[in-house]
């Protein structure tokens, strides 16, 4: 933490200037002797500024003598018992401070769990005041109470940023990240499993800053990250031009926890749910003067059940189509992760990490067809059943080297390097079995082999030029190789015969090179950032069997405005503006996905071309005694939207993503959170937007207006016996899409906590989706056909127990500032 500076000679003479504005003209006489007395003050202040006193010292915990890192000192003006200065502990428990107020100070010197110290009487020699060991005294009072004093508002705001405190979320407990993700403002997961932020996909996720195996959104792999898992989630807007401009709607940051306390810590986890969902895991650290080594470790069992029916209408000769039936996702994952932070000294640390995740599928599935006349009468009928297998590696390794310069901590070099791969060996048996007629379709097999490499490098400067001043520089420069060997073949006669029309091998090839710069000013009132980033795409596709090559080369400007006014404690408003880019991705891409409904079939489109998106943004944060409010307006305008279209031919219908003109929303935003008494707490979310859309499709004018809006509301109440309860409600409108529209509904989720042994035990209860509303019901509406098509996947309910060693409480609290 840096050093907190006393307030300057400008802003002092500008208080003093204020105070002469303020005197009248009939007690002038006297307000010159005051004035003269003020102006004395100042020029005695002024020259004791001239030598200045160095205090160093060392804190130790009194009954174990081990040192307590992250204490804060402060240096406290006597006469006014205002902070002049103050600093933290190194790792070893010591400090050094330098102040300019004279003698006319005392210190104070605390820390969570423990009774602040006082210092008054002292000797000061040579301009120096060594204090020696400052021994703190363990307060019980204080530790039973933590939680009250670590608990911060469930959003934060910086800058640029939000940060949603993932620790409060009871409905969360048990689940993966995804859940978290759907409770964070401003975030929504739909029933598959897609992020969007204000409506909007085109979301890059992160995980601790940087891209990452397990936030690949076609790898699945959120899941195997728990909530006990995440610290806080960082909701970026509008990204400076520090971040890669991929993600057209912004940033999610996923932060997971690190315990950062010396010593030995850590949590241990267990979950079980209904429909299954079991999983155990640890969170360990262990802490030395030199070294942090870390480790987390899990696994689990889950299953994830939908429900879906479809309707497929050919308008034209009447005749349609029904299907419903039940899919399963069954997973049994395991990951571990391992890392060690090594302090070389005290301006250099090296960070190595490593993480490996296994998943083994099972997706058993049974859907009825039936195919009606014109006569809404039923001509034939049968039953497709999938068994379905898959192993998924994943790992991933992170090298980081940060430089610190000087005893300015945030004057820093960062150089990384971070490697990732993903595999999925698949195969799947649909077998047609005839209800009514004794017409199916053959049975068929598919088998796929599929990898995904990336290799990301990094270099990142960091240089304060004083404490309103700062610059930023860096580059990036990143790999993405993957394949996708997808082969179907159809059984007739017991053979297996290639299907030509569905295999392929698929290879995707991406470099990515990014150079930027930023500066800010921050005052205390007024702030403003500008940056500027350049990126270069080289991107190649390639069907090998029919030798079908897409390649394409574009190069980009990335600018982006930040700034930010504080009209007082209360009141502030920032404002903001970013370029993004949205870049085809594999599964985008790659135009053979799967025939798990072959009459309704998903693929990609290897001529996709990126999208881009320029962000525009205001935001006002009003904080009051028992509430506080933020509210935003935004814009945000799209082109060569990536949307995804249906193709409809023989009762069969092809979704396609294509590239369809442009898109502008305005919407308005507001967050807020009401305390009206110390048991109860109100979170309330609503975002409204209106949007037009502009393009051409195959001759199809695409040219609509529509509306889209969500509102959620949490309600915690602390009970007796340490006991909290949550209730969440949520809506989501219906909005119209490009061929058709989207139904919205209604869920609540509710959760209940039960804190043991002073925090050291949660118990936790919740029930997901308690009336079981939450559904995905989407229309497609054309001149020749009619698509319909329902999903659900039903009420979860989780039990869990966290426990936790150490100092602290379980999963709640890391004992470091932040």
């Amino acid at each position: 933490m840096p050093e907190i500076k006393p307030k300057n000679t400008t802003n002092r003479v500008l208080h003093y200037c204020t105070t002469i504005k303020a005197l009248t003209m009939k007690d002038m006489p006297n307000n010159l002797v005051i004035l003269f007395l003020i102006l004395l003050f100042s020029g005695v202040h002024m020259n004791a500024q001239d030598s200045p006193v160095i205090i160093t010292g060392e804190v130790v915990d009194k009954a174990t003598g081990q040192p307590v890192p992250y204490a804060t000192v402060a240096v406290m003006n006597t006469s006014s018992e205002e902070m002049i200065t103050g600093t933290t502990t190194a790792n070893d428990g010591t400090f050094k401070i330098k102040t300019s107020s004279g003698r006319d100070f005392y210190l104070e010197i605390s820390f969570i769990g423990y009774q602040n110290a006082m210092i008054r009487d002292y000797d000061i020699r040579n301009n120096r005041l060594n204090l020696g060991m400052i021994e703190l005294l363990q307060d019980a009072r204080q530790l039973q109470q933590v939680d009250v004093t670590a608990e911060r508002s469930t959003v934060e705001f910086r800058l640029d940023k939000r940060v949603f405190n993932v620790g409060q979320d009871i409905s969360s407990t048990g689940m993966g990240a995804l859940e978290v993700l759907d409770n964070v403002p401003s975030v929504n997961v739909d029933i598959e499993g897609n992020i969007s932020l204000r409506g909007n996909q085109g979301v890059q996720i992160l995980i601790n800053g940087k891209p990452s195996v397990l936030s690949d959104e076609g790898s699945n792999a959120l899941g195997t990250i728990t909530a006990d898992m995440i610290e806080s989630v960082e909701v970026i807007t509008n990204p400076s031009a520090k971040y890669e401009a991929e993600g057209t709607s912004g940033i999610i940051n996923i932060v997971l926890r690190k315990e950062e306390k010396k010593g030995f810590n850590g949590s241990a986890s267990v979950n079980t749910g209904v429909p299954h969902n079991h999983s155990i895991g640890a969170s360990l650290n262990l802490r030395t003067d030199n070294f942090n080594f870390f480790t987390q470790f899990g696994g689990g069992y889950r299953s994830l059940p939908r429900y879906r029916e479809s309707e497929i209408r050919d308008l034209t000769s009447r005749t349609f189509l029904k299907s419903d039936g039940i899919e399963y996702r069954n997973e049994e994952f395991y990951n571990i992760t391992l890392g060690t932070d090594y302090y070389i000294n005290d301006f250099n640390i090296i960070t190595l990490s490593g993480s490996f995740a296994y998943e083994i599928e099972d997706q058993p599935s049974e859907t009825e067809f039936e195919f009606y006349n014109f006569q809404n009468e039923l001509v034939s009928s049968f039953e497709r059943e999938e068994t379905t297998s898959a192993g998924n590696p994943k790992y991933q390794y992170d090298l980081q080297y940060k430089r610190q310069f000087g005893q300015n901590e945030d004057h820093v070099l960062l150089l990384s390097t971070l490697g990732s791969f993903f595999g999925k060996e698949l195969s799947s048996e649909f077998q047609n079995t005839p209800i009514v007629s004794n017409e199916v379709d053959p049975d068929q097999i598919t088998e796929t082999d599929f990898h995904k490499q990336d290799f990301v490098y990094k270099i990142d400067y960091t240089n304060p030029l004083d404490e309103q001043w700062t610059i930023e520089a860096g580059a990036h420069y990143e790999i993405n190789d993957v394949g996708n060997d997808y082969a179907v073949f159809d059984v007739i006669g017991g053979d297996e015969v290639v299907n030509e029309n569905f295999t392929n091998n698929f290879e995707y090839n991406q470099k990515v090179l990014g150079l930027y710069g930023t500066g800010s000013y921050e005052g205390e009132t007024w702030g403003v950032k500008l940056g500027l980033r350049v990126e270069n795409t080289d991107l190649t596709t390639l069907l090998t069997n029919t030798g079908e090559r897409n390649y394409q080369r574009f190069t980009n400007l990335f600018p982006t405005f930040h700034t930010s006014y504080k009209f007082s404690e209360r009141l502030s408003f920032q404002a903001g503006y970013s370029r993004r880019v949205t870049r085809p991705r594999l599964w985008d891409l790659n135009p053979f996905f799967n025939i798990r409904n072959q009459y309704n079939i998903r693929q990609g489109n290897p001529r996709l071309l990126p999208e881009f998106g320029d962000s525009y943004e205001l935001t006002g944060i009003l904080i009051l005694d028992q509430a506080s409010i933020n509210a935003s307006v935004y814009h945000l305008y799209t082109r060569d939207v990536i949307d995804r279209v249906f193709i409809y031919e023989d009762n069969v219908t092809i979704q396609m993503p294509e590239n369809i003109g442009t898109r502008n929303q305005t919407g308005f935003e507001i967050n807020g959170k009401y305390t009206p008494v110390k048991w109860l707490t109100i979170n309330g979310d609503f975002n409204y937007g209106i949007f037009s859309r502009d393009g051409m499709f195959q001759d199809q004018n695409f040219d609509f207006e529509g509306e889209l809006w969500h509102a959620r509301v949490t309600t915690k109440v602390k009970l007796p016996f340490k006991i909290e309860v949550e209730l969440t409600g949520n809506y989501r409108s219906p909005y119209e899409t490009v061929q058709g529209s989207r139904s919205g509904f209604a869920h609540a989720d509710a959760g209940i906590r039960k804190k043991l042994w002073d925090g050291k035990g949660v118990i936790n209860f919740s029930v997901r989706d308690v009336f079981a509303s939450r559904i995905r019901e989407n229309i497609i509406d054309q001149e020749n056909y009619y698509v319909y098509d329902f999903s659900q996947r039903g009420r979860f309910i989780t039990l869990g127990f966290s426990y936790s060693f150490g100092k602290g409480e379980a999963m709640t609290y890391t004992g470091r500032r932040r």
